[in-house]
């Protein structure tokens, strides 16, 4: 074994296979302390279950049982008066969030808004920046987005009255990869340029957990003419982001996986401050989108408010929003993405270590990455790590592509012990170690498993 750290601050060559130094890193862990701070799921014996499914729902953080309780608690005891009155009052309870929010995706507060879920908020969005006009009518996007991206992006084409199998351009990989290029990315954008209204990606892929890059896809467009948004629904809580900086026209995003907020719980939005402050950009309105300097004077004529909040509807769904006060309060409380993203980088690299030492594990085809240290061990493993070796270009998510089995059935084989992760068909399993509630114990225990 190699001679014992005493941070996280490690490289490959750092690492040791063993279990005792998986648990030495534990011990050294300066995030343990929140993992009691999250419910999770349990084996039939009562042991805690080794859950690495964030990337499709989080785990329950015990405030968020509280805060959902004082609202309920509130509401009977205050009734109406609860808007004005409760202990956080319901009429600028979304507020609250908005400073958080924007510390997780890097912005100002008045550039971000917590409402609605995702595919509304990307709706509500295209209405204000995919404007097809003359020539200007293309929105470019990545081939395998998730499909609810597919199909906003595509039925607002057709309801602007044309072709989505035109309007809709798809970069794809190159022929046996699984990965994007980003040369490949900037060459469609300029192939484009003339034509292009909008660009509109994935910060994180859900599949392969590729990381673009957000930053140069954003400048490549507007080079172009053309805006550039951002689904981070698999990027925030996740990885640092930077929106205001790298000047995103905007993003939306879901709460329910690294945000740990509930299923279907309330979503985000991100409206750059040069648009947030263009009262005449056009958008769907709703009296919650409202000046609210004259929002309860039921006026006939919408007046946005400035920023992000111009674009809300309806009031916010304040028992949806507790269980996000509960999450954002630890975020917080860990010192905000990028203090967890140290612990996030070796947590996933030491799985994705343990894998190649057994000899289980290669990676993905034709990879179009710089390697890490750790890769050259197990070039013929039966598992392919699809997810970019670089660091950088990747978050907390492994991909897996289990080659010539059913994932599955490999993965409830691994919920019967205890260990839970989830599946695209037909042959990937997807690994999420998260650094609020995973352990390098944890880690070691998934990595044993894939081996036999």
């Amino acid at each position: 074994m190699n001679s014992l750290p005493t941070t996280l601050d490690l490289t490959a060559r750092d690492l040791d296979p063993s279990q005792d130094f998986a648990r030495h890193l534990d011990s050294i862990d300066p995030f343990a302390r929140f993992r009691e701070r999250f419910a999770c799921p349990r084996t039939a014996d009562g042991s805690r279950v080794a859950y690495f499914a964030g990337n499709s729902l989080g785990l329950m953080p015990l405030d968020a049982r509280r805060l959902v309780q004082e609202e309920l608690d509130d509401w009977a005891s205050l009734g109406v008066e609860g808007h004005l009155e409760s202990r956080r009052p319901w009429l600028p309870y979304h507020e609250a969030l908005s400073a958080p929010g924007a510390r997780l995706v890097g912005a100002t507060p008045d550039e971000v808004v917590m409402m609605n879920t995702l595919t509304v908020n990307l709706h509500l969005m295209m209405v204000s920046f995919y404007r097809p006009s003359g020539r200007r009518r293309l929105v470019l996007m990545e081939d395998g987005a998730f499909p609810s991206d597919t199909y906003a992006i595509e039925s607002h084409a057709a309801t602007r009255g044309l072709d989505p199998s035109v309007a809709v351009v798809k970069v794809k990989p190159r022929a046996g990869e699984s990965l994007l290029r980003t040369e490949e990315i900037l060459a469609a954008i300029e192939r484009s340029a003339d034509e292009l209204a909008l660009v509109l990606m994935g910060g994180v892929g859900f599949v392969t957990g590729q990381r673009l890059d957000i930053p140069a896809i954003t400048a490549a467009a507007h080079r172009a003419g053309a805006l550039c948004g951002w689904d981070l629904a698999h990027a925030v809580g996740n990885v640092p982001l930077s929106l205001h900086d790298w000047n995103a026209d905007f993003a939306v995003w879901c709460s329910y996986k690294y945000l740990n907020s509930g299923p279907g719980a309330v979503a985000g939005a991100f409206v750059h401050e040069r648009h947030g402050a263009n009262a005449s950009l056009p958008r769907y309105a709703g009296w919650w989108g409202n000046d609210p300097a004259t929002r309860f004077r039921m006026e006939p004529t919408f007046v946005p408010r400035r920023g992000a909040h111009g674009w809300q509807l309806s009031n916010p769904p304040i028992l949806s929003m507790a269980p996000l006060v509960a999450s954002l309060a630890i975020f917080d409380e860990a010192g905000g993405v990028a203090a967890l993203r140290e612990k996030s980088r070796i947590l996933t690299a030491y799985l994705e270590f343990l894998l190649r030492a057994r000899g289980v594990a290669s990676p993905a085809a034709a990879a179009t990455i710089a390697p890490s240290a750790a890769r050259g061990a197990g070039a013929a493993g039966s598992i392919e790590i699809v997810t970019p070796a670089d660091v950088e270009s990747r978050g907390c998510q492994l991909s897996l592509r289990i080659r010539g089995a059913d994932a599955a059935a490999r993965q409830r084989e691994l919920a019967s012990h205890g260990l839970w992760l989830d599946h695209r068909p037909p042959d990937i399993l997807r690994a999420a170690p998260t650094p609020l509630y995973n352990t390098f114990d944890e880690v070691w225990r998934l990595a044993d498993a894939l081996s036999k």
